[in-house]
């Protein structure tokens, strides 16, 4: 009995040692991850080092300012009050945010773990309230807030934004509660734990990183809002950050220099909230879509 051998396929010459570094990350991925990077970050760093150019740089294009210079920051905390944009988008930002993670954390745990009547149309009606034009709601906000005196106020904006964020929140709350183990809750339920120590005991510290991600979701959309806070609020007492700055300036002078020193004050909470809770943001968001 004869056996054909079958021709054997010369061997690939392995890559020189310097290019196989190149090869493995010069791909399509790691390309299109880099352009993405790039065009999110030459933008801030724009803003960044236009901060610190002075009144006759701006208008260059330098990358990097030849005479960098802090006046722009004085001037925004000197001549415009900055500081007090500041202290209103905090207080907004922080109440709001804690309304929203009380208010959502009940509700999510009982559309996700509860029998409730009504459940699924309970969750389209959010959907369809999360997905609305703000620009729809702001002349029934502000008669709103007219009739019932708020104007002006903190906590017309709070209420507000809590009513804006809410049923995003209760979205993704309800869908990382569902990624839990039901036996945990038996358990509780067998020691004799009622439905809100059940909660509190149980749920929220398995539920953390879901809390992060509403929390941080919650607090950037409402530091960043522009449209409501402008129409709700016209006393300068009250003014938040992105309504602030885009009152810089006068008729006929636009203090670029300042407005861009602002602008990087205002992005350095949103960046250290990012870099310090990032892992549970992207926790929370693949349990969330994880079940549900």
């Amino acid at each position: 009995m004869t056996t054909t051998q079958l021709p054997s396929t010369p061997a690939r010459a392995p890559l020189p040692w310097r290019l196989r570094p190149a090869a493995r990350w010069i791909n399509l991925t790691n390309l299109g991850a880099l352009l993405v990077a790039l065009f999110v970050a030459l933008p801030l760093y724009w803003l960044v080092a236009t901060s610190f150019k002075g009144g006759n740089e701006i208008a260059t294009a330098h990358l990097v300012p030849h005479q960098p210079t802090l006046s722009n920051y004085s001037d925004a905390f000197s001549s415009y009050g900055f500081a007090t944009y500041i202290e209103n988008s905090a207080i907004v930002a922080v109440a709001t945010t804690a309304i929203v993670l009380s208010l959502g954390t009940l509700a999510g745990y009982a559309l996700g773990r509860l029998a409730v009547r009504g459940r699924t149309g309970i969750m389209v009606a959010l959907l369809m309230i999360s997905l609305f034009p703000t620009v729809a709601l702001v002349a029934p906000l502000y008669m709103l807030m007219r009739d019932i005196g708020w104007l002006n106020s903190y906590q017309g904006l709070i209420l507000a934004y809590t009513a804006l964020t809410l049923p995003f929140a209760i979205w993704i709350l309800r869908n990382y509660f569902l990624a839990i183990p039901k036996e945990m809750e038996e358990v509780a339920w067998m020691d004799g734990a009622s439905p809100l120590r059940t909660v509190w005991s149980v749920i929220l510290p398995q539920a953390r990183p879901g809390l992060f991600t509403a929390g941080v979701f919650t607090f950037v959309a409402a530091w960043t809002e522009f449209l409501v806070a402008l129409s709700l609020d016209s006393a300068d007492r009250y003014r938040t950050i992105p309504v602030g700055i885009a009152l810089f300036g006068g008729q006929y002078t636009t203090p670029y220099g300042t407005i861009f020193a602002a602008s990087a004050v205002a992005m350095l909470p949103i960046a250290l909230l990012v870099l310090i809770f990032r892992k549970a943001v992207v926790s929370g968001l693949t349990a969330g879509a994880v079940k549900g």
